[in-house]
């Protein structure tokens, strides 16, 4: 018999078993391994987490000092990774340097055994620790500034914005960036995470497949969505202009980013976590405009939905813009820096994938005209 029916977008098919992430949409629960986000978030720092998802484990001290060390060793950039930055067309994204910048380590890193399904990926770390590296240089040089060093008595958050300023951001700063790392390190079978295993299940290199996945991360249906929620506090300009905004926008049928989420059916407790430090540091900064801004809007919209019976709730995206630019960090480099923070989720479904390898091969549903014979260019 035929087959005559199909998921579209595969939605709710099961494509594979993982370890890795766990997403409780109903309770709106996440775990990296078993460990709730709201514990890593608090506890754990972005290189203590990037332990965890490659190594299935938390690590004890002495291994993470040493993990550290060696994320931190291959934080910096060599001459040529710099004037590859320095010299990208200015027309071109920081999403599409991310993918050059990962083919090039891929041509200078020995990473795979020729005609072998093995890689030291966990060993070299450089689609990890230099992702961050390459975007604060990226934007340092169309500044017209130089290179900055990385630091490595710096975490990763903090060395980021470190880079970024050339100046060390205060703790809070510093921490407030890792934590945002470790929010979106991992996610289960997104677009991006997906893509990174179809590619992986060809035995390619974790450097293709992460490139494919930063392709599909730049996507405006998977990344961006920060960037856009930002668009939309800038057109709207102040808290007491949300109510008609939310009228105008409903009417036109206009979606309201960073509500709602297609898995969870609960508040995103990645936005509970983001929407902690968009107070503090609203505070610290003595600037609460933004996060005035977006509860009016949330709670405005929430009140809509629910006369409708349609509970909706933020996502991580309806804060985290915010507290980026707070950090002081520019709108176009929002998803690339989701990218950098995804790279270590990317890495862990690439080696689960090998474990028990078996290529990715799904059926489409023909819907195409019958079998019809070829016409000779006279008779058409």
């Amino acid at each position: 018999m035929a087959e005559t029916t199909y998921a579209k977008g595969l939605e709710g098919v099961i494509a594979a078993e993982s370890e890795v992430c766990q997403i409780d949409g109903a309770q709106g629960k996440l775990y990296y391994r078993g460990y709730s986000i709201e514990d890593l978030a608090q506890h754990a720092s972005f290189e203590e987490t990037t332990f965890l998802l490659l190594y299935e484990k938390l690590p004890t001290k002495d291994e993470l000092e040493d993990f550290s060390q060696r994320m931190r060793e291959a934080r910096g950039l060599t001459e040529p990774i710099q004037s590859m930055i320095r010299q990208f067309p200015p027309a071109g994204s920081p999403m599409e340097l991310l993918q050059s910048v990962i083919s090039y380590l891929s041509s200078s890193v020995e990473h795979k055994i020729r005609h072998s399904t093995t890689c030291n990926c966990r060993n070299t770390l450089h689609q990890i620790a230099q992702l961050p590296t390459v975007l604060a240089t990226y934007q340092r040089f169309r500044e017209g500034k130089s290179y900055v060093e990385p630091r490595a008595d710096l975490s990763t958050g903090a060395n980021f914005l470190y880079m970024l300023r050339d100046k060390e951001p205060t703790p809070e700063e510093g921490r407030v960036m890792d934590i945002c790392l470790t929010l979106h390190a991992e996610h289960g079978f997104n677009a991006s995470t997906f893509t990174a295993r179809v590619v992986a299940s060809t035995y390619s290199t974790c450097y293709c497949s992460i490139s494919a996945a930063i392709g599909a991360l730049a996507g405006a249906l998977h990344g961006g969505a920060n960037e856009r929620v930002m668009d939309m506090v800038e057109e709207i300009g102040s808290k007491d202009k949300v109510a008609a905004w939310l009228n105008k926008a409903l009417g036109e049928k206009r979606k309201v980013m960073g509500m709602g989420h297609r898995v969870y059916k609960a508040k995103d407790p990645r936005s509970i976590v983001m929407e902690k430090m968009l107070t503090d540091l609203s505070q610290q900064q003595g600037d609460a405009s933004l996060y005035e801004i977006l509860k009016e809007i949330e709670k405005g919209f929430r009140a809509r939905m629910e006369e409708k019976g349609k509970p909706i709730y933020p996502n991580v995206d309806f804060f985290s813009g915010a507290v980026y630019a707070l950090l002081g960090i520019p709108r176009d480099l929002f998803t690339p820096i989701f990218a950098a923070a995804r790279a270590p989720g990317w890495l862990a479904h690439i080696l689960e994938q090998r474990k028990d390898n078996r290529i990715f091969r799904p059926k489409a549903l023909y819907a195409g005209p019958a079998p019809r014979p070829y016409v000779p260019m006279g008779d058409r």
